[in-house]
């Protein structure tokens, strides 16, 4: 039955979006521009949360500079073990695999969270980037979570 409710779980988090819960905003103008900062749990690792701070551009600053769909894509992300760290099936390759995502524009551009696990160290990382299909953006932040601590546990054992 555990199995069983695991599946289902791991299954639900594969089809449901990762949702961010915005927990703070801070006015910076009187534009009406903000950071706002969002809390994201990673769907596939319990116990990590990550605050991803983000620009998010008021009505006026639209108006005045144009590109009216799109938001910068400065962020930052910081990622803190924040319960007993379990660790379901995740991607290993170097690729990572993509936790987060959120549309920066009416089409082409993605705010992304994607977790890497760096074998060699016994870390998780998380990078923030944008995503887009052209004109890539170089504004990136990193986050580190160490699983040398003895409240991490592996679903499908740890990784040789």
């Amino acid at each position: 039955m555990k199995r069983f409710l695991a599946a289902m779980a791991l299954a639900g988090a594969m089809i449901l979006p990762v949702q961010a819960e915005e927990v703070g905003k801070v006015g910076v103008d009187w534009l009406g521009n903000d950071i706002v900062i969002d809390a994201v749990t990673d769907p596939k690792v319990q116990g990590v949360t990550c605050h991803l701070a983000s620009f998010s551009r008021g009505i006026i600053d639209r108006l005045q500079k144009g590109n009216w769909f799109e938001d910068p894509s400065n962020s930052s992300i910081s990622c803190q073990q924040t319960g007993p760290i379990t660790i379901d099936d995740i991607a290993l390759g170097e690729g990572g695999e993509r936790v987060f995502s959120e549309r920066t524009s009416l089409i082409w551009k993605k705010l992304v969270i994607t977790r890497i696990y760096d074998k060699a160290n016994n870390a998780l990382i998380y990078l923030a980037h944008a995503s887009q299909v052209q004109d890539g953006s170089a504004k990136t932040s990193i986050s580190t979570i160490p699983l040398f601590a003895g409240n991490v546990s592996w679903s499908r054992g740890k990784p040789e």
